[in-house]
């Protein structure tokens, strides 16, 4: 596929898109308050992070995802297309490749759900966007 048929646009409203969903997932109205316990974390320790390179990184890593999914669904692609390939991505890749790491971790299926949905969720939101908008 020739870089030059992407959108950069699209791929940056799409990456700034599993922002938007990681706010409400992770808010205290979506799962923050569990998906805290489960993981371990409490305010204190979250306000000992620089947060502003937790985000920025973040951010690079969605811009990534985001491109590497334009480039499969390539320049014919639909909306339908895209989220059906980013559905299957997050669930068939990314959610699989979680649960092997929180068996082996031994982590808690609640904090599997919590993450794994959302990226369930980001990649089908992130396909049917690059999808749509050539």
């Amino acid at each position: 596929m020739d870089i030059s048929q992407l959108n950069i646009l699209a791929i940056f409203v799409a990456a700034a898109s599993s922002f938007v969903i990681g706010g409400v997932w992770y808010s205290p109205i979506g799962f923050g308050k569990r998906w805290m316990a489960e993981a371990g974390l409490t305010e204190e320790s979250i306000a000992e992070v620089d947060m502003k390179k937790v985000f920025g990184l973040a951010f690079l890593a969605s811009l990534v995802i985001a491109f590497n999914l334009a480039m499969f669904l390539g320049p014919s692609s639909t909306f339908g297309s895209g989220v059906f390939y980013g559905f299957i991505t997050g669930f068939g890749w990314v959610a699989m490749a979680f649960a092997i790491n929180d068996l082996f971790e031994r982590r808690s299926l609640a904090l599997y759900a919590i993450n794994a949905g959302y990226h369930i969720v980001t990649f089908t939101l992130v396909g049917g966007i690059v999808g749509a908008w050539h």
